[in-house]
């Protein structure tokens, strides 16, 4: 038996953003919380959104006091300015983590506490109601947060979140139209983020015959269109293909679960800051070749998704193949291939290992368990910038 959780309501397509004013209109909504990246407001991205509200009676209040890879304090002031106003209805407009935080503020705005005493790892609270409605629409092709229950903050040197079936959306939007202006820094970045939830979600320990197929047609989409998504940006094909493919993507990985890539990109955004979609695509093709060996055909299935032909290749010469695929994948985008391209210094390791130990509720999804000296291992191979398996014993 597998239980298997989904957003109640999601419009997905060119266009779908039309959707907005009759699912707000179903909310019996009047004051509108509008959580956004600065840049969309500053580029006027955000007035799809609020014009066609304040048109129709609405007010709205657009909050941009956030930032990449959010600090629990961004979280903390965000959900302290939505509970000290009126707001019935809270919109969640950009990246992952405008999403995340809007989730965060719609839930906790009826909650008591701080941020911090929800935290997965070390907070002591539950959350016990639903909070506000929430709409999530994303701009970018890889978080998948607006169909996750999860909100992820950064710590001083690492990444915790706050997670509940209350955080889902009551709707998510998922219109590929609002991503034709990212830029190709980010559409690699979100893009490889999305792939490394789908893969991740198909090798993972809880994986089944949904999320499998979730999967793979979201590594088929993106492993497909990715290159062209982020040299040529208006290329409406690509960029529908890549939407769609983080949104499967999204439900695969959240039924499912992810693994060691998350699982070491956490405190690669922690201390350094580096985007998250970054953090997972240096480090994928490494851990997926740390623990070949345990996944063998999951990865020729992988491979074969990714359009290369495997049928002459043993599932050995296959799952070989495929971590080059990645690996080339990841360099084809322009996304540095090893610690050393982000300017990680070598002493960072053991800290690094130190945090991503801790992650063990993720660790334990890999279909290899990883223990502490693997873990510096795969650190060790992305510095190094050479795929290496476990040393045999």
């Amino acid at each position: 038996m597998h239980k298997l959780t989904f957003t109640p309501t999601s419009y997905t397509g060119w266009g779908s953003l039309s959707q907005l004013l009759i699912e707000v209109e179903k909310l019996n909504a009047r004051n509108i919380l509008i959580v956004t990246d600065p840049l969309l407001k500053e580029i006027g991205l955000t007035n799809h959104v609020e014009k066609p509200l304040i048109e129709k009676g609405y007010t709205t209040t657009i909050y941009t006091e956030i930032a990449p890879e959010p600090p629990l304090a961004i979280g903390e002031k965000l959900v302290d300015f939505t509970r000290n106003h009126q707001f019935d209805l809270v919109i969640g407009v950009g990246g992952g983590s405008a999403l995340d935080l809007a989730k965060l503020a719609a839930v906790l705005a009826t909650h008591e506490g701080q941020v911090a005493d929800y935290l997965n790892l070390t907070g002591t609270k539950t959350l016990d109601n639903k909070g506000l409605p929430k709409i999530l629409i994303p701009t970018t092709s890889g978080t998948g947060s607006e169909v996750t229950n999860i909100s992820v903050l950064s710590l001083d040197t690492t990444k915790d979140v706050v997670t509940h079936d209350y955080l889902l959306a009551d709707v998510a939007i998922v219109d590929p139209a609002l991503t034709i202006s990212l830029p190709p820094k980010v559409t690699a970045a979100t893009g490889v983020d999305a792939l490394t939830h789908a893969i991740e979600a198909y090798v993972s320990v809880n994986a089944n015959e949904v999320t499998d197929a979730l999967a793979l047609q979201a590594i088929r989409l993106i492993s497909h269109s990715i290159r062209t998504a982020v040299h040529e940006g208006q290329d409406k094909q690509a960029r529908t293909d890549m939407s769609y493919g983080s949104y499967l993507a999204g439900l695969a990985f959240f039924n499912a679960g992810v693994a060691g890539v998350h699982a070491l990109a956490y405190p690669l955004g922690g201390q350094f800051h580096i985007a998250h979609g970054d953090s997972n695509a240096v480090l994928l093709p490494y851990v997926m070749g740390y623990i070949r060996q345990s996944c063998e055909k999951r990865l020729k299935d992988i491979l074969d998704a990714m359009g290369i032909a495997s049928a002459y290749l043993s599932q050995e010469e296959a799952s070989y193949k495929c971590v080059d695929a990645l690996q080339k994948l990841v360099q084809d985008v322009n996304i540095p291939s090893t610690l050393k391209g982000f300017n990680i210094p070598e002493q960072a390791l053991e800290q690094l290992t130190d945090d991503a130990t801790k992650q063990t509720r993720i660790l334990a999804r890999s279909p290899m368990p990883l223990e502490r000296e693997d873990i510096y291992a795969i650190y060790r191979a992305a510095f190094d910038g050479e795929v290496r398996e476990p040393k045999q014993s």
